[in-house]
């Protein structure tokens, strides 16, 4: 690994970290427990894009596990890992795919990121009553994801003319 890949990883693990920062920061807003703005997403899409999916997934375990240990719990880890790993994957299939943009995966990692959230829940506190909050959290899951897409583009684009 080159040096200057090892920079790029520490660089986007740091973003990730102060947006986690950041986002604990904003106070609990809405109706369901434990919905967020996704905000280190932004990072995770962009390295998708600049970096790639092997680079991408390896970044989103770092600041999973970072985020955890430094703001969490294992209960926090649980949920932040199944639905990190699961929003990744699917984020880097529709990549690969070529028929989405940064608005259109970036908005699918939302969603599929809730879904794996609630499928830890429904184990963890063996009921699937917990269901009822998907729609909700799709919601919520589509919008930020859309907003955090847009912003990922931007962000994307600049960083590739910049390099």
């Amino acid at each position: 690994m080159t040096i200057r890949k090892i920079s790029q990883y520490g660089m986007m693990v740091a973003l990730a970290l102060i947006m986690s920062y950041i986002e604990a920061q904003i106070p609990a807003f809405f109706a369901v427990p434990g919905m967020k703005l996704g905000l280190t997403n932004i990072v995770v899409v962009v390295s998708l894009y600049l970096l790639g999916s092997k680079s991408a997934m390896f970044i989103n375990i770092v600041r999973i596990i970072l985020v955890s240990l430094l703001f969490g719990n294992t209960m926090s880890l649980a949920f932040s890992f199944a639905g990190g790993m699961l929003s990744t994957l699917i984020m880097i299939i529709l990549k690969k795919s070529g028929k989405f943009s940064t608005v259109g995966v970036s908005a699918a990692g939302g969603i599929t990121h809730n879904i794996g959230q609630i499928l830890v829940a429904i184990f963890l506190l063996n009921t699937s009553a917990i269901t009822w909050y998907l729609p909700i959290l799709w919601i919520s899951g589509i919008v930020s994801g859309i907003v955090i897409g847009i912003i990922a583009g931007i962000v994307t684009s600049r960083l590739a003319e910049a390099s």
